[in-house]
C-alpha cells in the first residue's frame, strides 16, 4: 500500500485512534485479514466471523509488527476503531486507488474469470507493473485487499468480482471503480440464488453500467445475453470472440494433439498466431478477452500473440496438469465447478487423452438450486459421448445423479462407477490406474476433490488422503 499515518488512516475511514502513542506512524506493509500474514508495519484489519473473530488475533499481529488494527472496538492495543469494520477497508482501498490514478480494469462472467485474469495479467505485465489477486480474491474482502496492494508504480490493477445476488457487482464496483469493465459469459454458475440466466444476466450486466463514459465495456460478441449489455451502458464497446463482427476475434481455432488450443487472432491492428499453453478449447474464449483488454491499453498483436502463447497457469488448481514418472497424467480442476466449466473440462479431457485411457473423477456441483439434477444428469451423458473410459462420481446425491445419467445415456455397465469420498476414489485410482492414463479431477470447492490428485501425486504408495 501507498504510505499513509494512522492519523490519515482514521481519517479516511472516519475511525478512532485507541492506544496509539504516535499517530504519525506509517503503515508501510501490506493490509491483510491473516494474522500469520503479518509485516513489519502492516495494517491488520480484524473481521469477527460466524467462526473465528480477527480481535482475538489482534495481539499475534501487533507483536509481530503490525503498526495497527482496524477494529470494531477497544481492544488494549494500537487502533483505529470504526463502526463497520467492512465499510472501512472499502473506503480505504477507494481512496488510495482515487490518489494513485492507476488504470484499473475489473472483470466478471459466469465460468472462466480467475483463468483469464491470470492471463490478463501476464498480457499487462509487459507492459508496466500490474497488482491483480491470488487466486479468486473476488468479493467485498477480497477485492479490497488486492487494491490495496497498488503502489505509485503500478500502472494496471486487475480485479475480479463475482456475484451470488443482484447488486454484488454494483457494490464491488463502487468501491473501485473501474476504466475498463469485462464481461466474459452468462452461465448457471449460482443459479439456485439467482433464479436464471436472465438474472445472472442483470447481476453481471451492473459492470458495464459502472463504467464511464469514457470508460470501455469489453463483451462477448459470441453470449447474446452478454452483448445485450452493449444498450446498458454510457462507455465505448469492444466485442470479443469468434464472430465475424468481433472487433478482436480469433479464426481457425484448432487444438494440438495434446490438446492446448491454437488459432490466428485479429486486432484492429493486424493479425499473429497464439499457440497455448494451456490446456481445452474453452481457453480460446479466456484469451480473446485478455487480448481485447491488452490491445485497448496499446500492447501490439505481435506482443499479444507471444504473450498468449507463453501465458501459464498462476492460480492452483485450474487445469493444473502434472505427470507421474510413470507416465499418468492428472489434470487437477478441482478448485470450483459448474455445468459450463464442467463440460469444458471434459472436453478438454477428451483432447488430451487421444489414445490413452481417459478418466473423470467428478464430484457435486453447488448452488444449481431445482436444476441441480439436470445438470448433473447432463454432465455424466456428455462424458459417455466423448467416450471418456471411466467416470467416477463421488460423494451423494448429486454424484448419483452424475452416474445415473452415464448409465442411461449408454451401455457403460462397469465403466461409471460412484464413490462415497474422497478416500474411495483415491483407493479405487491406486489400484486401477496404469501407465500412460490422463485423470481429471473436478467439483465444486466445498467437495476438496484436490486431495485425490494430490494423494496420487505423493511418492508414498500409502498415504491417505488428509483435510484441507
Amino acid at each position: 500500500m501507498i504510505a499513509l499515518t494512522l492519523a490519515e488512516i482514521a481519517e479516511i475511514v472516519g475511525g478512532q485512534l485507541h492506544d496509539i502513542p504516535d499517530p504519525a506512524v506509517t503503515v508501510s506493509g501490506p493490509v491483510v485479514i491473516d494474522s500469520r500474514e503479518v509485516q513489519q508495519g502492516s495494517l491488520f484489519v480484524a473481521f469477527a466471523g460466524e467462526r473465528v473473530d480477527g480481535h482475538d488475533y489482534a495481539q499475534r499481529a501487533v507483536e509481530a509488527g503490525a503498526a495497527a488494527v482496524v477494529a470494531a472496538r477497544p481492544i488494549g492495543i494500537p487502533a483505529i476503531v470504526v463502526d463497520d469494520v467492512m465499510a472501512a477497508l472499502g473506503t480505504l482501498a477507494r481512496t488510495v486507488v482515487e490518489r494513485l490514478g492507476t488504470t484499473v480494469v475489473a472483470l466478471t462472467g459466469s465460468a472462466g474469470k480467475t483463468s483469464t485474469k491470470d492471463l490478463i495479467a501476464q498480457l499487462l505485465e509487459r507492459k508496466g507493473p500490474t497488482v491483480f489477486p491470488a487466486g479468486n480474491l473476488n468479493n467485498e474482502i477480497g477485492l479490497p485487499l488486492t487494491a490495496l496492494r497498488a503502489t505509485e508504480k503500478t500502472e494496471h490493477l486487475v480485479l475480479e468480482m463475482g456475484a451470488r445476488y443482484i447488486g454484488d457487482i454494483r457494490y464491488l464496483t463502487g468501491l473501485v471503480p473501474p476504466r475498463i469493465g469485462l464481461v466474459l459469459n452468462v452461465g448457471t454458475a449460482h443459479i439456485g440464488e439467482f433464479g436464471g440466466r436472465e438474472q445472472i444476466a442483470i447481476a453481471k450486466g451492473e459492470m458495464v453500467e459502472a463504467l464511464p463514459e469514457d470508460g470501455v465495456a469489453v463483451l462477448n460478441a459470441d453470449d447474446p445475453l452478454v452483448l445485450a449489455m452493449s444498450s446498458r451502458t454510457k462507455a465505448r464497446v469492444l466485442l470479443f470472440g469468434e464472430a465475424a463482427d468481433a472487433d478482436v476475434r480469433g479464426e481457425k481455432v484448432r487444438l494440438t494433439e495434446d490438446g492446448r488450443p491454437a488459432f490466428t487472432l485479429h486486432t484492429p491492428t493486424g493479425c499473429s498466431d497464439v499457440t497455448m499453453r494451456l490446456y481445452g478449447e474453452h481457453h480460446v474464449s479466456n484469451a480473446l478477452a485478455a487480448a481485447a483488454v491488452a490491445h485497448e491499453l496499446g500492447l501490439s498483436v505481435d506482443e499479444i500473440a507471444l504473450a498468449l502463447s507463453e501465458a501459464g497457469t498462476l492460480s492452483r488448481w485450474r487445469m493444473e496438469v502434472t505427470e507421474r514418472p510413470d507416465g499418468v497424467t492428472f489434470v487437477n480442476d478441482a478448485y470450483n465447478a459448474n455445468p459450463e466449466s464442467m463440460r469444458a473440462a471434459l472436453r478438454a479431457l477428451a483432447a488430451m487423452g487421444k489414445g490413452r485411457r481417459t478418466w473423470a473423477v467428478l464430484g457435486p456441483m453447488a448452488e444449481l438450486g431445482d436444476a441441480s439434477l439436470a445438470e448433473h444428469d447432463a454432465v455424466g451423458r456428455l462424458a459417455v459421448r466423448l467416450n471418456v473410459s471411466k467416470l467416477v462420481a463421488v460423494g451423494g446425491r448429486e454424484a448419483s445423479w452424475l452416474q445415473l445419467g452415464a448409465y442411461n445415456e449408454g451401455s457403460w455397465g462397469e465403466e461409471s462407477v460412484h464413490v462415497s469420498d474422497a478416500q474411495a476414489a483415491v483407493d479405487l485410482l491406486r489400484s486401477e490406474l496404469r501407465a500412460g492414463d490422463v485423470v481429471l479431477v473436478k467439483a465444486s470447492r466445498s467437495a476438496g476433490l484436490e486431495r485425490v490428485a494430490q494423494a496420487l501425486l505423493e511418492n508414498s504408495t500409502e498415504g491417505e488422503v488428509t483435510g484441507r
